[in-house]
């Protein structure tokens, strides 16, 4: 027979004191929770009886309402064990609360299709792979909110350390995609507050390194020789010239088309995919030459810049089919950035993301001023350029260490 008694939650106490009221189910010692919808002060809970005190608002009935509620439970459960002398604690828990209609995947993946728009290429696919790689770990399609415990996620997070080998800022970023889900759940009320389990999980993270190119290495990468017009120089091209656009995105680049570009100014004006902003900036020298490079080729109006999208009708595309193709394109972009970086003997992997770092930390040690060099950047918040600052004045104290007497 299963075991069940009323706990009260002092773990998820909220802002006025209050603790929320369970059902604990425990068989074959796997614990299921059941809501009992009722939150108690813990002065106000007699633990020894399992009942509300009288100092609790019309306790009487409640108590009366938590007897009926043990006694259903311990019937369906005495029910469900005659049909099946295995049952599990999930199917005890189904028959005392009705098998709840919003499994965690479920509700995670329809989310996510309603998010695709407002999300990068990259952001998106990193919550997709994250929201995978969980599902994996709990091999359970059916999994509910409520079964998304603090030791579940702690076993989680041990797995990712032991297992799939995940540095602690990984395992930070596997909590993050799965709080979002939870927290868009809370505000749409589709569960309570009460469910929240990340509070109480601590998690630290490793001090990023950001990689960029130094201004030699910069220089090699530019001065790469091809036999022939290849798409291996197009990607080359596409890292330079957003190292002198202010760090464009791989996504804003390659959508990049002859109304985007001013000649007259040496001027950007283009709608930001992953903020959703217009922005507007000069280029510099390096990417003028890129621009002119290609201008020869198909300058018509609406007309992409670069040719990395071969898709006459991208645009009338449907926003899925467009992001697939820009990140097919991505794909080959790391492909051939990754051997010209190899065969540079580059003491790191050359990734098109690595141009907004060089941008930034190059734009800072030439003195550019931080806010300019934010505005390029298009951030929302100073302090996010700020990190580029830290490493500029790093390599400084490395420089000062190395050569001076």
């Amino acid at each position: 027979m299963a075991s069940v008694k009323f706990v009260l939650r002092t773990q998820q106490q909220d802002k006025d004191g209050l603790c929320p009221l369970y059902i604990r189910l425990i068989q074959n010692r796997q614990t299921k929770f059941i809501t009992t919808g009722i939150k108690v002060k813990p002065s106000q809970w007699d633990e020894e009886n399992h009942r509300v005190r009288k100092s609790f608002k019309n306790s009487a009935r409640t108590n009366a309402m938590l007897t009926k509620k043990l006694a259903d439970a311990m019937g369906m459960i005495a029910d469900t064990e005659r049909k099946s002398k295995s049952a599990t604690a999930r199917q005890f828990k189904e028959a005392i609360k009705g098998k709840d209609s919003l499994l965690f995947f479920n509700y995670a993946e329809e989310k996510m299709k309603k998010l695709r728009p407002k999300y990068s290429v990259n952001t998106y696919n990193i919550y997709l792979s994250q929201l995978h790689k969980f599902k994996n770990f709990v091999k359970d399609n059916n999994l509910m909110f409520d079964d998304i415990t603090v030791s579940i996620l702690k076993d989680y997070i041990l797995y990712a350390q032991n297992t799939l080998k995940n540095n602690k800022t990984s395992q930070k970023l596997s909590m993050t995609v799965l709080a979002v889900i939870f927290k868009h759940a809370i505000e749409e009320d589709l569960i309570p507050e009460t469910l929240y389990p990340f509070r109480r999980l601590k998690m630290e993270i490793e001090p990023s390194k950001r990689l960029f190119l130094s201004e030699a290495q910069f220089e090699k990468l530019c001065n790469v020789k091809f036999n022939t017009t290849s798409t291996a120089e197009l990607y080359r091209d596409l890292f330079m010239f957003s190292v002198s656009a202010g760090g464009l995105r791989f996504s804003d680049v390659i959508t990049l088309t002859w109304d985007d570009y001013n000649e007259q100014e040496l001027t950007i004006r283009k709608e930001v995919k992953k903020t959703g902003r217009v922005h507007s900036f000069k280029i510099g020298n390096t990417a003028l030459k890129i621009i002119n490079k290609y201008k020869r080729r198909n300058e018509s109006k609406g007309n992409f810049i670069f040719p990395a999208i071969k898709q006459a009708d991208f645009w009338d595309l449907s926003e899925a089919a467009k992001i697939a193709i820009i990140r097919s394109r991505n794909g080959l972009c790391g492909v051939h950035l990754r051997k010209i970086g190899k065969e540079l003997k580059f003491p790191f992997s050359l990734t098109f993301h690595l141009s907004r770092h060089t941008f930034a930390t190059m734009a800072l040690n030439k003195g550019m001023r931080i806010e300019h060099v934010s505005k390029l950047l298009d951030h929302r918040d100073i302090s996010t350029t700020q990190i580029y600052a830290k490493i500029v004045h790093e390599e400084l104290n490395k420089a000062v260490d190395e050569f001076v007497i």
